[in-house]
């Protein structure tokens, strides 16, 4: 009976290494095929947490607000045209031009005739206000709505991924920021490989050429 318990913590430390890699994740997308890069680099419909004090609520997108402990209070939002959105009870309130953190308090000060202590959150469910643009040997041509934080990488898979003919070494993108013109030239393979400084990280209305 001594001998077999050698065995048996044997089989049991192997066990529990089969299990602990079938629980390891991918390895680095640039790893694998052009598909599975285009899946993993997909930008996501709701951006980050991150993103609460730094992106600028514009018309046309979908806000998520949550009022604790008050669902008549939340649900999701449409900004409109205007850039207004309307809540029940409250009425209009200026959604455009401001971030998510500002918005939640603009919501709370107004909430405070109706609710003690309001604590409101803002999150952005669909983003369609700001969009990047992509040109040349993509698979899909034109606008792409941005998430924050959107990098080079994220909107060419977005877009389909480059097409055959494309020239990686050539990439480059057009940024027009308060009239000054600018052509960034893009290291695409180095940033595929991994190297976060070369994956660019994308302003509204910039131009992503793919000769």
């Amino acid at each position: 009976m001594r001998s077999a318990r050698p065995s048996i913590v044997a089989f049991f430390v192997f066990a529990t290494f089969c299990q602990a890699q079938d629980q390891m994740p991918a390895g680095n997308p640039a790893q694998g095929t052009a598909p599975a890069l285009a899946a993993s680099l997909a930008p996501l419909t709701a951006p980050g947490p991150t993103a609460a004090d730094t992106y600028i609520v514009g018309p046309s997108d979908v806000l998520a607000v949550t009022v604790w402990k008050e669902p008549s209070f939340s649900g999701s939002l449409l900004v409109r045209p205007d850039g207004m959105i309307s809540i029940s009870l409250v009425g209009d309130i200026q959604a455009s031009g401001l971030t998510p953190l500002q918005l939640a308090d603009q919501i709370a000060a107004k909430l405070k005739k109706f609710v003690q202590d309001p604590k409101v959150s803002v999150e952005i469910s669909q983003i369609h206000s700001k969009v990047v643009y992509l040109l040349g040997e993509v698979a899909k041509k034109g606008p792409v709505d941005m998430t924050p934080g959107m990098t080079l990488l994220e909107a060419i898979a977005s877009a389909g991924g480059l097409t055959d003919f494309a020239n990686m070494k050539k990439i480059y993108i057009l940024r027009n920021e308060a009239g000054d013109h600018q052509t960034i030239a893009v290291h695409y393979k180095e940033a595929l490989k991994g190297n976060a400084a070369l994956n660019l990280v994308l302003k509204p209305g910039d131009t992503i050429v793919v000769p």
